[in-house]
């Protein structure tokens, strides 16, 4: 019998690749949309539409269960996701190329989301309840790996392709950006095959889950039951409410704080490069949000979420403020510009961390706890990408000054939200009274 490789061989590297392809899709993409010359509308909408498929992976999550073994999912998926992205240098050289690439992008995010459950799957399923503990912090770092090499070290590299390389001015966007996107894919698609190169020698195959599904009609059933059991949970509405809206100005700034940083005074912009913005979303951005994320954590752990969740809001959504007063003052200093992102992203680490622990503390608790938790996690990327779609077009009408008020004014529904987010389950805060077996995500222990 064939021994099983330590998790360290492939759970790092599994999540990284999770990461690199979702980042690429879904924030990348922007910028190269916005360095090909597309407008702020449709290169916001554009990749935000490829959130969708993220959004309803817990749709189609038991039907891969189903077949084969998970790790034959995940590298089907990694060879997939290389092919496609090499693919996409290539279609980057035909006339008419922009439909080819939202078709392929569109199947990759698929594609992606289904590389996503079946990677979880082999992380559940392979790793007892110590090890999944154990392996966790690195699940996470591994994860957070992803944003830097593409949001950071891809974007970067696109600037250096197109200016330093191929000789063209980094402040005209336009076709000449192609050239340095089309190597930036084949990299990408390249490192992803050589991840399922090495999942192909180091990953378990994933253990079939108890509740798998044994045909079509059982995934159903079962998925059917839990959208019932959801929407049956005491408070639900006020849950999916605070679910949806605590991001909401958050997803208004995602796509527009990086279109913002680069583009030219005379549009309202600081005209920063891509190199610049790699470098400062890429590395301090993602820093700050490490940083916060575990000040965050060490937060709530102490005091609770119950007491804490209203001052995780305000700190996820008062400092999006940063945005309004670079418009406002259009400072030169880098040391400015990166200090005001530094801030937005340090406190929206430390405020999303509720987010997470709300969803498993009150919405997922019940007969279907994994299940209940990815239609959380589902309700905030179709935030992520509603707010997406409309903010490019809402910025174009308003000017960045008046879009980042907006921003702002967006900030209140995700006050009411949390205002009134109920608890109806024990949030860790409290000395644990005698456990009741018949309340619902309550267990006995044994």
């Amino acid at each position: 019998m064939r021994k099983i490789a330590s998790p360290l061989l492939w759970v790092p590297t599994g999540y990284f690749t999770m990461a690199l392809g979702y980042v690429m899709l879904t924030s990348v993409t922007a910028i190269m949309f916005k360095n090909l010359g597309m407008d702020n509308g449709r290169a916001a909408q554009y990749s935000s539409l490829l959130i969708l498929a993220y959004t309803v992976k817990p749709l189609f999550a038991p039907f891969v269960e189903m077949y084969r073994t998970k790790k034959f999912f995940v590298l089907c998926a990694q060879v997939a996701i290389g092919a496609g992205f090499a693919g996409v240098a290539l279609l980057m050289e035909l006339p008419g190329y922009m439909t080819f690439l939202m078709a392929i992008f569109f199947a990759l995010s698929f594609i992606g989301a289904t590389q996503d459950i079946a990677s979880d799957g082999v992380y559940v399923t392979s790793l007892d309840a110590r090890a999944q503990s154990l392996y966790c912090g690195i699940q996470s770092l591994s994860w957070n790996i992803g944003p830097i090499v593409a949001a950071g070290g891809m974007v970067y590299l696109s600037g250096y392709l197109h200016t330093h390389v191929f000789g063209h001015d980094p402040t005209v966007f336009g076709p000449d950006w192609i050239d340095a996107w089309r190597i930036i894919f084949l990299l990408v698609g390249g490192l992803t095959l050589l991840m399922a190169l090495w999942h192909w020698r180091t990953m378990p195959q994933g253990a079939r889950a108890a509740d798998t599904p044994s045909s079509v009609k059982d995934a159903g059933r079962i998925l059917l039951d839990a959208f019932v059991t959801l929407f049956q949970k005491r408070g639900v509405w006020r849950m999916i409410a605070f679910a949806f809206l605590f991001r909401f100005s958050v997803g208004l700034l995602e796509k527009i704080g990086p279109f913002f940083m680069v583009d030219p005074a005379s549009k309202g912009g600081l005209g920063l490069s891509n190199e610049m913005l790699g470098l400062i979303y890429g590395t301090y951005g993602l820093a700050a949000v490490l940083v916060g994320s575990l000040l965050g954590g060490l937060y709530v752990a102490r005091r609770g979420l119950k007491a804490t969740l209203f001052v995780l809001c305000c700190a996820i959504n008062i400092p999006n403020v940063a945005f309004l007063v670079l418009a406002l003052t259009m400072p030169s200093s880098l040391v400015l510009i990166t200090l005001g992102v530094a801030i937005e992203k340090f406190f929206f680490g430390f405020g999303a961390v509720g987010f997470m622990i709300y969803l498993m503390q009150q919405l997922a608790p019940g007969k279907y706890t994994t299940t209940h938790y990815a239609f959380g996690t589902g309700l905030m990327g179709l935030c992520g990408m509603v707010t997406g779609v409309i903010s490019g077009h809402l910025q174009e009408m308003m000017g960045y000054v008046g879009y980042f008020v907006l921003v702002m004014v967006a900030t209140i529904p995700s006050f009411l939200a949390t205002w009134f987010a109920p608890f109806y389950h024990d949030d860790g805060s409290q000395p644990k009274a005698e456990p009741d077996a018949g309340a619902e995500g309550k267990t006995v222990p044994a």
